[in-house]
């Protein structure tokens, strides 16, 4: 299973030949090599204490992800960045955002062709309008508040434990494993699956209005694609399947995207919504597929050519 945060899917993976987790980009990143916030000085401890595995609190906060999860697949951590920080947190954002490869694209929930072979009444036949932007991992400065989280060992290991799982890699994507999602007024994601099981972000700006994250609990299974109930949130008559999420910056969000049909509605007013994407899997060595990678990015690496058809999947779902 491989994580790319909630809206921040970066397509069927593949593994780097020769190649295990958390390598580097090869891009400079924007900023220097200065030393981040201290792990502690980030996270509020006392709420989440990353700093005492197996403690009676550590064990509370595990217990309510995993009870949030099983119930509808997903759960918040709120308030998980200090207070203190969430300006800087925002500022950061700020300051990447315009390094974002922005693209209005027309897209279907399952992000196959547009022109693939399907039934017409097949909610792969309705046609959305994907407008927000990423920007990639080499160009974040090791000392942003969102780096120092990916790679901080404790901050991985409460994920992994909250989702049930023995330990978590780093991608070695050097674009995807780390981005931030910028969503600008006037722009949306629109409803999607992620190709992923699970999926961990962060709220970094608020829009003024606007920017909901929406989504429908396990609308499919491994099993069955449920189409009928997809179509009814399309075409507008799934209401009753939809539940909206209220983040606030600095809020951790932890989401299985594969079964769950979700989207960010548009955001209205003059500020655009930031929100970090950290990619993670239950495998070393994992990288973005080279079409998909292109598509989010406007580039791609070496590093996905070599790893080109080397995917990973758990299941036989459309997409």
């Amino acid at each position: 299973m491989a994580a790319t945060g909630g809206c921040g899917d970066v397509g069927e993976m593949g593994r780097a030949n020769g190649e295990t987790a958390g390598g580097e980009g090869t891009s400079e990143r924007v900023g220097g090599a200065a030393a981040g916030p201290a792990l502690a000085a980030v996270v509020d401890t006392e709420r989440y204490p990353l700093d005492a595995p197996g403690s009676a609190r550590w064990d509370e906060v595990v217990r309510r992800a995993r009870d949030d999860l099983a119930a509808d697949g997903c759960t918040v951590l709120p308030g998980f960045v200090r207070p203190d920080l969430l300006a800087t947190l925002r500022d950061e954002g700020a300051a990447l955002a315009p390094h974002a490869y922005y693209t209005v694209e027309k897209v279907n929930a399952y992000n196959i062709p547009l022109d693939s072979d399907l039934p017409p009444d097949h909610p792969a036949t309705i046609v959305l309008e994907r407008g927000n932007a990423f920007v990639a991992r080499d160009l974040i400065p090791r000392t942003a508040v969102i780096q120092v989280l990916y790679t901080s060992a404790a901050f991985q290991r409460l994920v992994a434990e909250c989702f049930g799982l023995p330990h978590l890699h780093e991608y070695t994507d050097p674009l995807a494993g780390l981005c931030l999602n910028v969503v600008a007024p006037g722009m949306s994601h629109p409803w999607h699956f992620d190709t992923n099981e699970f999926t961990v972000s962060m709220l970094t700006q608020e829009p003024d209005a606007g920017g909901v994250f929406e989504y429908c609990p396990r609308i499919r299974t491994p099993e069955s694609e449920n189409l009928a109930d997809v179509r009814a949130v399309l075409t507008g008559s799934g209401e009753p399947l939809v539940r909206r999420l209220t983040l606030r910056p600095g809020d951790l969000q932890l989401f299985q995207g594969r079964f769950s049909l979700h989207r960010v509605s548009p955001v209205e007013g003059a500020t655009q919504r930031h929100s970090a994407i950290f990619a993670y899997s239950d495998r070393p060595g994992i990288v973005g597929a080279v079409e998909r990678t292109r598509q989010l990015f406007g580039r791609v690496l070496p590093d996905h050519l070599a790893a080109a058809g080397n995917a990973v999947r758990g299941d036989r779902l459309l997409d």
